[in-house]
């Protein structure tokens, strides 16, 4: 069987796997969503061993590192799509959530953050007071 190769074509597959396309980014694929006064990331780690997870928070910012094994030599690979090796990912947070208390899971290759919205910044009520409610002070 005589098989030609495209320079340009390998090239081109070569940076949609170390780059991602629109379509499949290279390494996390995630969601993000807020549901009341929590906010929700979950990131797409299939295969992943859940001890090479690693979160790490600085302020605010997360960053999410993982690790795939490399590919067994031995093996006549057809198609090696997913990204092996270690990777990460930082998500930049706002000042109105609190990263003191983020919450994380790892089930069925989806790694779920949970973070709170901040106290500071949920909405609050502010009394009012009125001028009949003050006394005059005589002198």
């Amino acid at each position: 069987m005589l098989m030609r190769t495209d320079p340009f074509r390998d090239l081109d597959r070569l940076t949609q796997q170390v780059f991602g396309t629109p379509a499949r980014p290279a390494a996390m694929p995630m969601d993000a969503w807020r549901e009341g006064d929590e906010f929700f990331v979950e990131f797409d780690l299939p295969g992943i061993d859940p001890d090479s997870l690693d979160l790490d928070v600085e302020r605010n910012v997360v960053t999410v590192k993982a690790a795939r094994p490399q590919l067994d030599q031995s093996r006549s690979m057809i198609a090696a799509e997913r990204t092996r090796g270690v990777f990460s990912r930082q998500l930049f947070l706002g000042e109105n959530l609190d990263t003191d208390r983020i919450q994380a899971e790892y089930r069925n290759g989806v790694l779920r953050l949970t973070v709170p919205v901040a106290e500071k910044a949920k909405p609050r009520k502010i009394e009012i007071t009125r001028d009949h409610d003050r006394q005059a002070i005589n002198a």
